[in-house]
């Protein structure tokens, strides 16, 4: 699915450290390709000492329109771009940069309104829902102003840090008419379960929620993206949720960011279903 390289080709790069395991090079050019659009994605690994120095040898290719932006980098790249989309400033990270064509780099954040958009896609929707987030980090802040902008009833953050839950609350408990607090990762009483922890991306981790108390009617979100379900997930299968893992997050993020870059056709056909 790689697109014919050519003088005229567009260049994005996805940055970070390490870098094995992102799948964000493949999708995007898999996108390029079926649109037909002379652009590439590549990887380029770039350890945290070394972003300054990027930063400066990038700004002078003058065939480089974009960045996705990955750990360790998501909170340093604010103060290396020139302009913060509403996105970034709410959220305090970046996870796309738009390099326009006057030399100034726009910064903005797409993983909360990703995680709701490929939920929207798999037919799972926040509106007036009750919703458990666990995990306050990065992508969990990101997933809480978005939840609540939703239209969410109500959304219990926690935690292993109390303090953070409770800081992260009160910012998002700000957007719209939301009830936005801190909580212990109960699942009682609610319709939606989204986990923003890294907990089981390996198989001795612990659950992140109290698994046990999960019923039918609940969806059961695992924002990890891997080849086999992680055991959440498969807890939830076994008690009768609706599961969804973390490619519906990466695609809504993937179309997000392309919109953002300028890609419109790309977005619609997807946003279509296509």
């Amino acid at each position: 699915m790689h697109p014919h390289i050519t003088g005229k080709t567009r260049i994005y790069g996805l940055i970070g450290d390490p870098l094995k395991s992102a799948r964000s090079p493949m999708l995007l050019n898999r996108l390029f390709a079926e649109a037909q659009t002379d652009a590439v994605c590549i990887p380029l690994e770039v350890g945290t000492q070394a972003l300054a120095e990027f930063v400066k040898g990038a700004r002078a290719l003058r065939n480089l329109d974009g960045l996705l932006v990955t750990m360790p980098h998501k909170q340093t790249m604010l103060e290396v771009v020139d302009i913060l989309h509403p996105s970034a400033r709410q959220v305090g990270a970046i996870n796309v940069v738009r390099c326009d064509k006057d030399g100034r780099w726009e910064g903005a954040v797409f993983d909360g309104l990703g995680c709701v958009l490929g939920m929207q896609r798999q037919g799972v929707s926040v509106l007036g829902k009750s919703v458990l987030l666990v995990g306050a980090g990065g992508s969990g802040r990101a997933i809480a102003f978005a939840v609540a902008a939703a239209g969410a009833y109500s959304l219990t953050i926690s935690d292993l840090d109390p303090h953070r839950a409770a800081d992260l609350a009160q910012s998002a408990g700000k957007e719209g008419s939301c009830n936005v607090h801190a909580g212990p990762p109960d699942p009682e009483g609610h319709d939606i379960v989204i986990n923003a922890t890294p907990l089981g991306m390996n198989p001795d981790d612990p659950m992140p929620v109290e698994a046990e108390r999960l019923t039918p009617a609940m969806v059961v979100v695992d924002i990890i993206t891997r080849s086999e379900p992680t055991a959440l997930l498969l807890t939830a299968q076994a008690r009768g949720c609706k599961t969804l893992d973390g490619e519906p997050m990466h695609l809504g993020q993937a179309l997000l960011a392309l919109d953002f870059l300028g890609f419109k056709n790309i977005e619609r056909r997807y946003s279509k279903g296509l």
